[in-house]
């Protein structure tokens, strides 16, 4: 035991010599912490809109003024013509137009009944949507106000209500996403070129020599990278927490075992890439983009997979970040307890045994 100790040592002592390393171990969660969280979100804000008033009535002014006061949009310079409009959005300097007829507050008194003209740039098809409905809903709201007696026959009025995020924090959808993303990217990738690095440095004859059984050697180099994703994962939630406002609603204990399981998963399938590969050039680029791609695109954070062709939702049960992702939403999001993640859990177990079982097979006990 004492040489086993001494030799987790030595492998602290390789990560805390590398200052490239400590950068992707600690830099990179903090940085992508703080980029998911602030710099990107699926809301729409502050979208660059234009209006045509040929009106210049009172319905119209405070149309307008609602238009002004809401945080999704920023008004520009008024519309000219519709040339005007072409050239505009041309040059990206607005996403949207709205033109009120020159009859608008007539046909609003005297037909009961107005319309406006919205032109929306739909190279996005998305943005443009949204912006379309946020506008749709801001006229609707006047709507009511000017008229909040008028009641249709039969009229259905939904009420509606968003469980698990009645805020609407952009964070709260990418967080769960992210953490898988670090702990799949820095796991992986610093344990992957662990037994290379021992190739190529010419240190890899000390190992086969030593007392050591292979699966102590793998241990040995996948205890210290353990614990500093362990500390990743404090810091982690940390700053979701303090500076980004996620609540976590369920056991902190379970979503901390959880997370300790995916971390030996990820550490196990750096092993798997570390034993098959020759260079740590090799390795790294196996890990960070052969990982990365598929946790963003499959694991269902940034696109839904229900939108996906099925042979990609087949392969996304082939990535354990798909079922870590599950399981951080139901606890940290939903408050959720262990009977509604076991089958997730019990699935990143069975990988977890796997990814070992395979690196230690992989394992070369003498140097061709």
């Amino acid at each position: 035991m004492k040489r086993f100790l001494a030799f987790i040592r030595k492998e602290f002592y390789h990560v805390f010599r590398d200052q490239r390393t400590l950068l992707i171990l600690f830099g990179l969660p903090v940085a992508q912490i703080v980029l998911f969280g602030y710099a990107l979100s699926s809301e729409v804000k502050n979208i660059g809109i234009a209006i045509q008033d040929n009106s210049h009535d009172i319905h119209t002014e405070k149309i307008i003024r609602k238009i002004e006061s809401s945080s999704y949009f920023h008004i520009e310079n008024p519309i000219l013509n519709y040339n005007d409009i072409e050239s505009r959005f041309k040059d990206g300097s607005i996403k949207c137009a709205v033109i009120f007829p020159s009859n608008f507050g007539s046909d609003l008194k005297r037909l009961g009944g107005a319309k406006i003209q919205v032109i929306a740039d739909a190279s996005d098809p998305n943005t443009a949507t949204i912006v379309t409905n946020y506008l749709n809903a801001i006229v609707r709201d006047y709507q009511q106000e000017l008229n909040p007696t008028a009641r249709l026959n039969y009229q259905i009025v939904p009420e509606l209500r968003q469980l698990y995020n009645e805020q609407q924090n952009g964070s709260l959808n990418f967080i769960p996403g992210v953490i898988a993303l670090i702990f799949m990217i820095v796991s992986t990738a610093l344990t992957s070129v662990s037994v290379v690095r021992e190739k190529e440095l010419g240190t890899m004859e000390i190992l086969l020599v030593s007392p050591f059984k292979p699966i102590m050697v793998l241990i040995a180099k996948a205890i210290p990278y353990l614990v500093l994703s362990v500390i990743n994962f404090v810091i982690i939630i940390f700053l979701s927490v303090y500076l980004l406002d996620v609540e976590i609603k369920g056991s902190f204990l379970l979503l901390f075992a959880e997370s300790i399981l995916f971390i030996i998963t990820c550490l196990s399938l750096g092993l798997v890439i570390s034993n098959v590969t020759d260079s740590q050039q090799t390795a790294m680029l196996i890990s960070m983009m052969g990982m990365m791609l598929p946790t963003l695109i499959l694991t269902g954070f940034m696109f839904p997979l229900e939108n996906m062709p099925w042979i990609f939702q087949a392969v996304s049960h082939l990535i354990p970040s798909h079922y870590y992702y599950i399981i951080v939403k139901a606890v940290m999001l939903k408050g959720l307890g262990f009977s509604y993640v076991w089958k997730e859990t019990l699935i990143l177990v069975g990988m977890t045994i796997l990814l070992l079982t395979i690196s230690l097979k992989k394992f070369k006990i003498r140097l061709s």
